[in-house]
């Protein structure tokens, strides 16, 4: 192997030690290229009218020009003397570098040039042109060679017309010419650029980009344009996906799409085919955010990234780029085997091409399992069952391990570990903060100790908590989910007179549960404009289709109504509005509670979508002074003559009524510097009737109605 030993001996003689078989073999053929060079330079000056002039290549002379335009120097006629067999860098050297690398590759040497033709689909033209339009990144000598063949020592790139010659190629030879076209292997993969696009075509230059010159030479680090758009591969799961995947892949499937749903993520499935194969995973979130053009530049790039790496390319989510149809397409007509993701529906517009659809499983209760145990690594709470903790919670694999480690940071702080609280912490970390945008986020902080309702209440409440537990096991893995597009979901009204307690039991409910509790604002919601109060709502129910917390809308009947007879056009949109909400109510995935002071004014047709009904009756004698007992709390102090038994006998408030006499009672009583007397009480009382414009009668006062006179109300 003469040419390849030389290029050991030179490099050693320069670095030290000798090169790699890859960069060896890649330098033999740079070799070639460089006497092919030598040899045309020797008939460029051979036939030159000044081949002496120290300014060649800075400007043009008159002999010069007169020379070019008569009988100078045709690339094309000369070629065929470089290829010679018995002219160096010709066919004869050519065969002893290509025997000397089959022998090394019969060593079980694999030659990246050898493996990236493979790969590619390049012809040995392909590979002699990339050799030639390397060769300056390998070869600095080279640079002042083209440059002087240019004629134009600013021009140090092979041009079109070099590179034809120096492959032995007329430059009319449209074989040789449709290599260097856009659609051609090495342009279409980015293996080679054509640049200068504003010249003709033979002047044009030549470019290998960097990662490719670098990745012949051995180097494996990513394209750093793609810094921060890659993928590192997460937890591996739904192995039974990634293997349809790989057995699609090696059948010659080029084109995949998966399409996600909730708590159906692709990158579980994705990690375990990178764990089988090489994959490269580009986050199109992050792409979504540069203009048009450069997002089809590198989606050209991560194309020849996985080219390189010899696996697929694997692209989502594809939701983040559904306004730039121009990239999707690109992504569906990359020649490279690639993998779509993302949750919304193929549009077959994209691309000509059928591609394979496969919707990604949710996730098991085993998967869910084995995640969270591999992921806690033994450092949970001995009677923590981690999967009972977060069944609530609908989740990929991906944020299952997040979860996981958010929950080992907050024990590790506080150094204890692992707790069903830090996990469900965890879990609820994993939110998008989407939905904050369009509804106001509560963190819970009141517990089941904090209610007193009437025991059928109670039972309905906690009746809901165990739905929504236990709603995987019964609807997936029992197969209880009916047909006709219903979602997941548990809807649930609360109904009953204002201050019964209905938006404190949603907050108990999401504290149970461990989940952030959304309220609903209305004015976000309801809109004057047709069609845009239903808008506002499918906004609002997408966005917490993806977060795992608990949607109250409060004082519901306002946009569930009852639907009427149509008498003009205004009962028609508003009878279109209630009827949009039933189907999409019927299709939510999520946790849904909708609270009203008048039941009888929601439509009929809401009873049959509602999984259980929580009534709050106004609270009895025997509930009344539990709540006032609870709302004045064990810190207040209290004054002897306090008589809350009485004030639970004989007013018939609401809670919230009770609480907000309580806190009047209070504040009158920190500024006066005294506990909290019956006085103070009784006038809270008269202020909450007032407010609320029930009578004050004397009789209902009893012995206690000479304070308010006293106090001077």
């Amino acid at each position: 192997m003469t040419g390849a030993t030389a290029t050991r001996t030179r490099w050693a003689g320069a670095a030290g030690s000798p090169p790699s078989a890859d960069v060896a073999y890649l330098l033999a053929r740079v070799d070639l290229v460089r006497a092919r060079a030598a040899l045309l330079v020797d008939r460029f000056r051979a036939s030159d009218p000044a081949p002496d002039d120290p300014f060649r290549g800075l400007y043009v002379s008159e002999d010069q020009a007169r020379w070019m335009a008569a009988d100078g120097p045709e690339h094309g006629q000369a070629a065929a003397v470089v290829l010679d067999g018995d002219s160096p860098g010709g066919r004869r050297d050519h065969d002893e570098v290509e025997e000397a690398a089959d022998h090394l590759e019969a060593d079980g040497v694999r030659l990246r040039l050898r493996l990236l033709a493979d790969r590619a689909g390049l012809s040995p033209l392909d590979v002699e042109l990339l050799v030639i339009g390397a060769a300056p990144d390998l070869d600095r000598r080279l640079e002042s060679v083209y440059g002087y063949l240019n004629d134009d020592v600013s021009r140090r790139r092979a041009s079109v017309s070099l590179a034809m010659t120096l492959v032995g190629r007329a430059v009319w030879d449209q074989d040789a010419r449709s290599r260097l076209r856009p659609g051609a292997p090495l342009v279409r993969a980015g293996l080679i650029t054509v640049e200068d696009e504003d010249r003709p075509v033979l002047g044009r230059a030549l470019r290998v980009p960097e990662r490719v010159v670098s990745w012949l030479l051995g180097g494996d680090d990513p394209d750093p344009r793609l810094e921060g758009m890659l993928r590192r591969p997460g937890p591996p799961a739904s192995r039974d996906l990634a293997e349809a995947v790989a057995h699609a892949l090696d059948l010659g499937v080029s084109l995949i799409y998966l399409r996600e749903g909730p708590r159906a993520g692709a990158a579980a499935a994705l990690s375990s085919l990178a764990a089988e194969r090489p994959l490269v995973t580009v986050d199109l979130a992050v792409l979504a955010e540069l203009a048009p053009g450069a997002l089809e530049d590198l989606v050209v790039v991560a194309a020849r990234e996985a080219l390189l790496g010899g696996g697929a390319l694997a692209v989502g989510p594809l939701d983040a780029v559904l306004d730039r149809p121009s990239a999707l397409r690109r992504l569906a007509q990359l020649e490279h085997p690639v993998v779509l993701f993302g949750r919304c529906g193929w549009e077959p517009s994209w691309t000509p091409d059928v591609p394979l659809l496969l919707d990604v499983p949710p996730v098991t209760a085993e998967e869910r399992r084995t995640q969270l145990r591999s992921s806690l690594a033994g450092a949970a709470d001995p009677e923590l069952d981690p999967v009972a903790a977060t069944a609530q919670f609908r989740l990929t694999v991906e944020q299952l391990d997040r979860a996981a480690r958010a929950a080992l940071l907050e024990a590790h702080v506080e150094q204890t570990a692992v707790t069903a609280r830090a996990l469900r912490h965890g879990a609820r970390a994993q939110n998008s903060s989407g939905l904050e945008r369009l509804a106001r986020r509560i963190e819970p902080t009141v517990g089941w100790e904090d209610l007193v309702l009437a025991p059928a209440s109670l039972e309905a409440l906690r009746e809901l908590a165990i739905r929504a537990r236990q709603r995987e096991r019964v609807l997936d893995g029992w197969r209880m989910r009916p047909g006709g597009g219903r979602g997941r979901g548990v809807t649930s009204l609360f109904a009953g007179d204002p201050g019964t307690g209905k938006t404190m039991s949603a907050e108990v409910l999401a504290n149970a549960l461990g989940m952030d509790l959304y309220v609903v604002s209305l004015p976000t919601v309801v809109d004057k404009y047709v069609g845009e109060t239903e808008k506002n709502l499918e906004r609002i129910f997408s966005e917490a289709d993806g977060v795992n917390g608990i949607l109250l809308f409060d004082e519901a009947d306002a946009i569930f109504g009852r639907r009427s007879e149509v008498r003009d056009a205004n009962d028609r949109f508003a009878n279109m509005e209630t009827a949009y909400l039933l189907q999409r109510v019927e299709s939510f995935d999520g946790l849904a509670v909708l609270t009203t002071n008048l039941r009888a004014n929601l439509d009929e047709a809401f009873a049959r979508r509602l999984d259980v009904v929580v009534d709050f009756p106004l609270p009895d004698a025997e509930l009344r002074l539990a709540l006032w007992e609870r709302c004045l709390g064990p810190l207040v102090p209290r004054a002897a003559d306090l008589d809350l038994e009485f004030c639970a006998r004989a007013f018939e408030m609401s809670g919230g009524s009770i609480r907000s006499s309580a806190v009047t009672a209070a504040y009158q009583a920190a500024h006066e510097e005294r506990p909290v007397g019956m006085a103070d009480v009784v006038v809270g009382i008269q202020r909450e009737y007032r407010k609320i414009g029930r009578l004050i009668v004397a009789e209902e006062f009893g012995r206690y109605f000479p304070l308010l006179a006293r106090a001077g109300r």
